[in-house]
C-alpha cells in the first residue's frame, strides 16, 4: 500500500487529534494512530478508549488499507521536514512503514490495524446543533469549576441540560458553582447529559473559530461532535448529577456592583499575602467602599487596599478563597460585576452586569469562615 501527501496538512490534521494519546495507555496499540485509506481518503483515528478523535483528508493513492502508525515518532519526523509531498509505502506483511522524502528516507514500525479498538457507532441519536464559538464559550466558562475528585464523578465533567426553550452548562467541585444559560441553542427533545473534562478539553482546543455549526449527537452511553472534517467521540459519564437549583440561593439582597478589572487587580495582589493553605481574603464592604485584606499569621504578611463600589444593603465583612474569585474573575468579559450575598456564611453569587442578549451567567462561590484577626 502507498500513498502521496504533503507534510505540512497532514502534521496538521495530526496535531488536532493527537491530544487524545496518553503515554501510557491501558492498551499499547493506543500509542499509535490508525490510518485508513478508502478511494484516496485518508482517515486518521487516535483514541484513548474513552475519547476517539478521526479526521479525514485528501490523498494520493490508488489502493486501499490501514495501518497502526506509532503517534510519537510520525509526529516528531512530520514536525522537523520542511513542507513537501511524502510518500509513505507499508508493508502490509511485516508492518513496515517507510516514509521518503525530498531529503531521505525514514523507516519505522508500524502494528496490526485490526488490533486497534473500534469506534463507538451513533446508534438511535438524539440531536442539536452549536455555532463553534457559542460551544467554546460554554466550555471556557463552566471547565475551570469541573472538579478532580475521582470520589465523586458525576463532577469530575460539565453537565449539560437541554431543553426546547435553552440549554445550560453547568460545573461544581463542591466549593463554587458555574451556571451558564444560552436561549439562543435549543433541543427538540429534553436530555441531560454529563461531559467529561479531557474530552472537553480536546474540543476547545480543536474546534474552529466563528460560528461554523457544531453537530451535536448522543444516545445513551457517547456523545458525538462534528465539525469540518473533524469527528470527535467520547464516552458519557453515567452518574447522578447534584440538584444545583437547590443550591443556588435566591434571598442575597446584599449587592455590591465594582469594576471588574480593579477588582480582580486588587484580588491577585492581596491574595500574595494570604495563607497559603486557605488563601483567604476578607472583603469588608462599608457604604461605597470596599475594604479587601488578606493575613498570614505563620510568617507575619498581611495586606490590604480599598476600591470604590455601588454598595445596596447593609455593610457585610466576609470571607473567600482569592483563588476562586481570581479564576471566576478572569473567565468574564464584562466591565462590571455584581457580588450579591446575604450572610458571612452562605453563599456568594458573582454575575455580570453586561453580557450577551442571548447568554445568562451566574456564578457561585462558597464563603470561608473568617479567621479571628482584626
Amino acid at each position: 500500500m502507498k500513498f502521496i501527501v504533503s507534510s505540512s496538512a497532514l502534521l496538521k490534521q495530526l496535531s488536532a487529534i493527537s491530544g487524545v494519546i496518553t503515554s501510557n495507555p491501558v492498551v499499547p496499540i493506543l500509542e499509535n494512530f490508525l490510518f485508513e485509506i478508502n478511494e484516496g481518503a485518508l482517515r486518521v483515528t487516535a483514541s484513548d478508549l474513552q475519547t476517539s478523535m478521526i479526521t479525514e483528508m485528501e490523498v494520493e493513492a490508488r489502493e486501499s488499507g490501514n495501518i497502526a502508525v506509532p503517534a510519537r515518532i510520525l509526529m516528531d519526523t512530520l514536525k522537523n521536514l520542511p513542507e513537501q509531498p511524502v510518500t509513505f509505502s507499508i508493508d502490509e506483511e511485516t508492518y513496515t512503514i517507510e516514509i521518503s522524502s525530498d531529503n531521505g528516507r525514514y523507516k519505522l514500525a508500524g502494528e496490526n490495524a485490526t488490533d486497534f479498538p473500534r469506534t463507538p457507532e451513533v446508534n438511535d441519536p438524539y440531536g442539536v446543533d452549536i455555532p463553534a464559538d457559542t460551544l467554546q464559550n460554554a466550555i471556557a466558562n463552566t471547565l475551570f469549576a469541573v472538579s478532580n475528585d475521582e470520589l465523586r464523578p458525576a463532577m469530575t465533567g460539565v453537565y449539560i441540560q437541554l431543553r426546547d426553550t435553552n440549554a445550560t452548562f453547568v460545573a461544581t467541585d463542591g466549593h463554587r458553582l458555574i451556571r451558564y444559560r444560552r436561549v439562543d441553542v435549543a433541543a427538540d427533545m429534553d436530555n441531560n447529559i454529563i461531559l467529561p473534562k479531557k474530552a472537553l478539553n480536546l474540543l476547545r482546543t480543536t474546534l474552529p473559530s466563528g460560528s461554523t455549526p457544531v453537530t451535536v449527537e448522543f444516545n445513551a452511553s457517547n456523545a458525538f461532535f462534528k465539525f469540518n472534517n473533524v469527528r470527535m467521540i467520547c464516552r458519557l459519564i453515567d452518574e447522578r448529577f447534584p440538584d444545583y437549583e437547590n443550591v443556588i440561593p435566591v434571598d442575597n439582597n446584599n449587592k455590591m456592583v465594582i469594576n471588574r478589572l480593579e477588582f480582580l487587580s486588587s484580588l491577585k495582589r492581596i491574595a500574595i499575602y494570604a495563607n497559603k493553605t486557605t488563601h483567604q481574603v476578607r472583603l469588608k464592604i462599608t457604604g461605597n467602599e470596599l475594604q479587601i485584606s488578606a493575613e498570614d499569621l505563620d510568617f507575619s504578611n498581611e495586606a490590604m487596599e480599598r476600591l470604590s463600589c455601588d454598595h445596596d444593603g447593609e455593610d457585610i465583612e466576609i470571607g473567600f478563597n482569592a483563588r476562586f474569585l481570581i479564576e471566576m474573575l478572569n473567565n468574564l468579559d464584562s466591565t462590571d460585576v455584581q457580588l450579591n450575598l446575604s450572610k458571612p456564611n452562605r453563599a456568594g453569587l458573582l454575575i455580570p452586569r453586561d453580557k450577551d442578549e442571548n447568554e445568562d451567567i451566574l456564578m457561585l462561590v462558597m464563603p470561608v469562615m473568617l479567621n479571628n484577626y482584626v
